[in-house]
């Protein structure tokens, strides 16, 4: 799985891209690139204090930038998770699989978006995660602590696999994240008989392109969806929310791990769809996820729809 992005865009087959179906409770939002079917589906969401992606950011300018998302500094934040499935011939595969029943009682409700959308566990043939954080990872074990998605092949970016089952990352981390460390350790470590392991910038699966795009945290990995010209981008937590990560993408948020490298990282990765006209899913815009950017002034906006 070495290919180049040039070769992944050279060899991708012609297909178009379709509308949405209507909302629904859980499995969301419906899109139709070529052969590729994509559907948004719901893991809940979060309960956040504001200061966890609020606290570094410029307060004195801070207001005036979610004003218009009727928003305030210490607004409590509740993002949804919005988990990405792909069927794509005899291939079923989940980007990222929730939070499972031990992070937060408002998240965890995967199964129930895999019903509406006629998927069961045994289904999936493709786990790819975008990173090891909880509510993208903690999700892949049942009750029993036993592997859900038992016919799955589960794959992971070398550098984030490598981060997460370093014995130093544990108390490297910080305190506030020590948990995540030994959640996302033994996970990994449940899984390794299915797990893969994948190179930055390359090919995965065909038509899914995985993109370097660290800081949120050090192997966080995107994922290009394309099918001939018409592409979408699996963001994962490069881009963090629908408002201020778009607005002042440059501006570090209290949510990543390196936060000068994630700043990077989301300005380039909006300059890019921006310019190839990507649309995209976000774990964690409002609604399902689904949308595009445009440019607006000196930062950018989220516009929500396929």
């Amino acid at each position: 799985m070495t290919s180049t992005r040039r070769q992944f865009l050279q060899t991708a087959a012609a297909g178009a891209l379709a509308g949405a179906l209507p909302q629904m409770t859980w499995a969301q939002q419906q899109v139709q690139l070529g052969t590729k079917k994509v559907i948004s589906l719901s893991d809940g969401a979060l309960s956040l204090p504001a200061e966890f992606i609020f606290g570094p950011m410029p307060q004195d300018e801070l207001a005036g930038v979610l004003q218009p998302f009727g928003m305030a500094p210490d607004s409590p934040l509740t993002p949804p998770c919005n988990v990405t499935l792909m069927k794509d011939g005899d291939r079923v595969v989940l980007f990222d699989v929730g939070a499972g029943n031990a992070f937060q009682s408002s998240a965890g409700q995967l199964m129930d978006a895999l019903d509406a959308a006629d998927v069961a566990p045994e289904d999936v043939t493709h786990v790819v995660f975008t990173h090891a954080h909880p509510d993208h990872l903690w999700g892949v074990l049942d009750d029993f602590d036993d592997p859900l998605f038992v016919n799955a092949e589960h794959m992971i970016g070398e550098a984030e696999l490598a981060y997460w089952m370093d014995p130093a990352t544990v108390d490297s981390i910080g305190a506030a994240r020590t948990a995540f460390a030994v959640g996302a350790q033994r996970r990994l470590d449940t899984l390794q008989d299915s797990l893969q392991t994948f190179a930055a910038d390359s090919e995965i699966l065909p038509g899914v392109f995985a993109h370097s795009t660290p800081g949120h945290t050090p192997g966080h990995t995107s994922f290009e969806l394309r099918d001939g010209s018409n592409a979408l981008m699996v963001v994962g937590d490069a881009i963090g929310n629908h408002h201020v990560a778009f607005a002042r993408p440059d501006w570090v948020s209290g949510s990543d791990q390196d936060l000068d490298l994630a700043a990077k990282t989301r300005v380039r990765l909006l300059d890019q769809m921006v310019a190839d006209q990507m649309q995209m899913i976000g774990y964690h815009f409002k609604g399902d996820g689904v949308g595009r950017a445009e440019r607006n002034g000196n930062g950018y906006r989220f516009i929500a729809g396929a």
